[in-house]
């Protein structure tokens, strides 16, 4: 593991961060306030915990300072910047509260002073030209202004509706915990209750680790490390924050600003760390998660650079999002390849991302659906049917999305010759499916009547809906007593969702049998359109009749989940 450079780690609180004349800078394009009630209300409810147990405190998690090279005075919050503006703000509502005391003249000279002391405590000195306050905490360049002119100086906005969503979620911020204060009628109509509740519970028993880091570097190492809440916001976060200070012009600026709106809206923050690995390894070998941010690094150096990265990374954005959803757009001119899109979204299969991201680009449209086929076929094989390591099928497809792009294979035969040596055999494939087992419970139930349908499908040669029918339970989830039989109690459990056990039918019909016995059932079953249902003809339903079924079932299955090429 690569070193992490710390300046030093620890237990701190609000109130040893904020009183101790340092100031904490948000960088000017890390992502605005975006904390909403659900965050504030969970917070609230740990104040309220606090206020009512005086020898309790609450962690709130890392805070990731980067210190400054120019001042030892000054950080930049490089993760933590919503938890330590939410606090800010809870002490600007209770300076608020105080100075509603002063307004109806209760004990107005003492609580001028308190209100003095806390806003030189948590809010810093007036500014001796403009007389204002300015935070210690500065925010970002779309919410700073907002934080100084209105929330530290008590202005209410002239129009809320005029402000950005991230402005106007600063300004009910405040709202909700001035709203809440008044709730504490034991706190608010005392100016001395009201300091005492911010120096002691907000400034001293609401916790932080403070972890100070030399570089970004160092910063992104330690998101990597901590299990924390939050971890791919910012590291994604961080990442931008580089690709931007490599921009020299505000014209270049504001153009990279649009650009990575629209890889962000299309991608979505919390996916952009897999995103970026995925095209990372169009180019390197074993892209780890934790070496993205030392990855760009060494290779985007300059604006230019930097700008080619974000080229491509928005070329790629669209067929990213698509290739999890075969009702998307991105399709309409190869409707062919939204079935393995389906099958894709339904196997949970990412590990060949990177080869469909180099195949989309090179490969014609009729080649790149016949490797989205390959790929489900051996996903299929591989990791549903066999339940193998996931991890070989990574480094594989990783090394022909690297042999496509230097342009060594250019068409899914050559695909295929690479990833030999991760498909399933067909006698192992028929072995490991004579025993596969499946739950018709949660999103599973979609993959069993995917598997059905595909059965069916094979065994009428008609094309089967797959919400046309519902599962039917031979031997049934609930049996009665006479299953019992034939059946031990350990058999039910095991045997129940096998794959042999299941088979398509009507709904009506399915309502009709419920739980009779089998005789009963196999009668119905003839009544079925289903020819998987239909032959279901076994004198009795016994444990080595369901495996004999099952048995069947895998010898159509390795003919029906087959590569097109030749072993």
């Amino acid at each position: 593991m690569a070193r992490i450079n710390l300046l030093d780690t620890r237990t701190t609180s609000f109130g040893d961060l904020i009183g101790n004349g340092k100031i904490y800078r948000v960088p000017p394009f890390q992502r605005d306030y975006s904390w909403n009630q659900e965050n504030w209300e969970d917070l609230w409810q740990d104040i309220l915990v606090l206020h009512s147990n005086s020898d309790s405190s609450h962690y709130m998690g890392a805070l990731v300072l980067q210190s400054s090279s120019a001042s030892d005075k000054e950080f930049t919050i490089i993760d933590g910047q919503q938890r330590l503006a939410t606090l800010s703000i809870i002490a600007i509502a209770v300076i608020e509260k105080i100075q509603k005391l002063i307004e109806r003249e209760e004990q107005k000279k003492s609580n001028q002073e308190r209100q003095e002391i806390l806003k030189r405590t948590y809010l810093s000195d007036r500014d001796p030209r403009s007389l204002r306050y300015s935070s210690k905490v500065l925010l970002n360049e779309n919410n700073n202004d907002f934080y100084q002119s209105n929330l530290i100086n008590l202005r209410k906005p002239l129009n809320i509706r005029s402000l950005s969503k991230s402005n106007e979620l600063l300004w009910r911020a405040f709202q909700y915990f001035s709203d809440s204060l008044e709730e504490l009628k034991d706190v608010v109509q005392s100016g001395e209750r009201l300091a005492e509740f911010l120096t002691d519970i907000i400034a001293q028993r609401l916790l932080f680790i403070q972890i100070n880091v030399e570089d970004e570097l160092n910063a992104y190492t330690v998101f990597e490390t901590l299990n924390a809440r939050g971890i791919e916001l910012s590291s994604t976060d961080l990442l931008k924050n580089y690709l931007f200070s490599l921009f020299q012009g505000p014209d270049d600026l504001q153009e990279a600003q649009r650009q990575w709106k629209r890889i962000i809206n299309t991608v979505q923050m919390e996916k952009f760390p897999e995103f970026l690995r995925y095209y990372l390894s169009l180019k390197q070998t074993r892209v780890r998660r934790e070496r993205l941010f030392k990855a760009v690094r060494e290779s985007v150096e300059d604006g230019q650079q930097a700008f080619e990265l974000l080229d491509q990374l928005e070329n790629y954005s669209s067929l990213f999002i698509a290739l999890s959803n075969p009702h998307d757009e991105f399709w309409r001119d190869i409707s062919a390849s939204r079935p393995y899109i389906r099958e894709l979204e339904l196997f949970r299969v990412k590990q060949a991302y990177p080869t469909l991201f180099a195949a989309y680009k090179r490969f014609s449209p009729e080649n790149f659906t016949r490797l989205l086929k390959l790929v489900c076929v051996l996903s299929f094989r591989y990791t549903v049917v066999s339940s193998l390591n996931p991890n070989e099928l990574e480094t594989l497809y990783n090394k022909v999305a690297i042999l496509i792009t230097n342009g060594e294979i250019n068409n899914p035969k050559q695909v295929f010759d690479n990833l030999r040596s991760v498909y399933v055999s067909d006698e192992k494939f028929s072995q490991d499916f004579s025993l596969l087992t499946i739950s018709t419970k949660g999103q599973k139930k979609k993959l069993v009547r995917y598997i059905l349908c595909r059965l069916e499908a094979d065994a009428s040669h008609i094309d089967v809906n797959e919400d046309s029918f519902s599962i039917e339970h031979i031997l049934p989830e609930s049996p009665t007593d006479d299953w019992r039989q034939n059946f031990t109690d350990a058999q039910i459990e095991e045997m129940v969702y096998r794959i042999g056990n299941l088979t398509p039918l009507e709904p009506h019909l399915n309502r009709q049998i419920g739980n009779e016995l089998y005789p009963n059932k196999r009668e119905v079953y003839q009544q079925s359109v289903y020819k998987l249902t239909q032959n279901i003809l076994a004198e009795e339903w016994t444990p080595d009749a369901l495996a004999t079924r099952q048995q069947r079932l895998a010898q159509r299955a390795a003919h029906i989940w087959r590569s097109d090429f030749p072993l």
